[in-house]
C-alpha cells in the first residue's frame, strides 16, 4: 500500500473537523479546553461508576460460583 494513499479509520469515516483543533486559533481556546476538560471528567466519573459496579457483580458471582462448588464437593464427599 502506498504511504500517502493510506487512509486511517477516522479518515474513513469520519468526515467532520478534529474537535481538538476546531477552537484552536479562536480568543475562546481557554474556554474550550475548559469544557473539554469537564466534559472528560464526567466521562470519567461515569466509567469510573460503571467498572465499580461491574467489580461488584463479578465479586459477587465469584463468590455464589465458590460456594455452589463447596456445596457440591461436600455433598459428594459426605455421601456414605
Amino acid at each position: 500500500m502506498d504511504g500517502n494513499n493510506y487512509n486511517s479509520w477516522a479518515d474513513q469515516w469520519d468526515d467532520g473537523p478534529d474537535p481538538v483543533t476546531v477552537g484552536s486559533g479562536n480568543k475562546n481556546s481557554s474556554n474550550n479546553s475548559t469544557k473539554y476538560k469537564q466534559k472528560l471528567g464526567e466521562g470519567f466519573g461515569k466509567t469510573k461508576a460503571v467498572a465499580s459496579t461491574g467489580v461488584k457483580k463479578l465479586k459477587d458471582g465469584t463468590s455464589v460460583g465458590l460456594q455452589w462448588i463447596k456445596t457440591k464437593y461436600s455433598k459428594a464427599t459426605h455421601k456414605h
